[in-house]
């Protein structure tokens, strides 16, 4: 086999790899969805997104500490860390969780599947990166959205005069955060994904500790063991283990490939509200679902060379 032959080979199997934790970070984060669900009854939102970011902060700094890492001493590092735990937690998981007190977990994460429509419109606007946005790319988040707009089954009239149209603006607004934060976090390139996880959730945690302690009072709250079991998952799994996965991706695939999970994500919020929490399910949604997919694969794969 010639050296290009190896080469090419070599490049497909990492995009493969790659694509494979693109997969497993979207099967996490759309679990997510039904975890904080499970959990709303009985633990209001500030105080769910704190315990959610200061027990993964916790993990991934003795994570990072374990593996020799030290965390940076820099100010302006730190600086950066407030920046991106806000835009890529704190501020987008209360909004999520917020919301779901009012619309379904299905439908919220079908929302939050607009990241990539916000890198992209992001992208232009700021003139970055506009050679390497191709029309197959735009065709792949027009697909994605299409998939979404599929699966999304909102009566308008159940939704008049109650708080699900703010519930469904403060997902969209989650969404947008997390457009903002894969490309605030290419700054982090030259540090380690597991320290750059663990700087973020630190600041994320600061942030919402004080903020859950006074506006919930979360000592006079009375969780159910189902509630703490869910806030665990969400801690360990879908917030720390899955910044890891998170920061590495940024690097490998970039903003617009990362943020194009949300699609398969939204596909496993929907599947999982409807087996688990019996939500409402329609061939609509599968419809979605398949276009989503077929979006994920046209933003993701790489562009052929002449």
């Amino acid at each position: 086999m010639s050296t290009q032959a190896q080469q090419t080979t070599s490049g497909q199997t990492r995009l493969a790899f790659e694509i494979g934790l693109l997969l497993l970070l979207s099967v996490i984060w759309g679990s997510s969805f039904t975890l904080i669900k499970v959990a709303l009854p009985t633990i209001p939102p500030f105080t769910m997104v704190a315990a959610r970011v200061t027990i993964a902060a916790v993990l991934l700094v003795l994570t990072a500490l374990a593996q020799g890492h030290a965390l940076p001493r820099q100010g302006p590092v730190w600086a950066a860390f407030v920046v991106q735990g806000l835009l890529q937690s704190a501020l987008p998981f209360t909004l999520i969780s917020w919301g779901e007190a009012h619309i379904t977990s299905g439908l919220a994460g079908v929302l939050n599947a607009t990241p990539p429509m916000f890198v992209l419109a992001i992208a232009v606007s700021a003139g970055r990166g506009r050679e390497a946005i191709s029309g197959r790319k735009i065709i792949g988040v027009a697909l994605g959205l299409a998939g979404v707009a599929l699966t999304m089954r909102v009566d308008a009239r159940s939704g008049f005069g109650t708080a699900v149209p703010l519930a469904q603006a403060a997902v969209l607004a989650a969404s947008f955060c997390y457009a903002l934060a894969p490309i605030w976090g290419q700054r982090f390139a030259g540090l380690p994904a597991i320290v750059t996880a663990a700087g973020a959730m630190s600041c994320a945690a600061a942030l919402m500790l004080p903020i859950a302690a006074v506006l919930d009072r979360p000592w006079t709250r009375a969780p159910t063991m189902q509630a703490i079991t869910a806030v665990l998952g969400l801690a360990i799994v879908c917030t720390a283990l899955a910044m890891v996965i998170y920061f590495r991706l940024i690097h490998t695939l970039g903003p617009l490939g990362t943020t194009s999970g949300s699609y398969l994500r939204a596909g496993f919020a929907v599947a999982l509200g409807t087996t688990l929490l019996g939500e409402s399910f329609t061939w609509s949604m599968l419809a979605g679902m398949m276009l989503i997919v077929i979006g994920v694969m046209a933003v993701t794969a790489p562009m052929r060379k002449p």
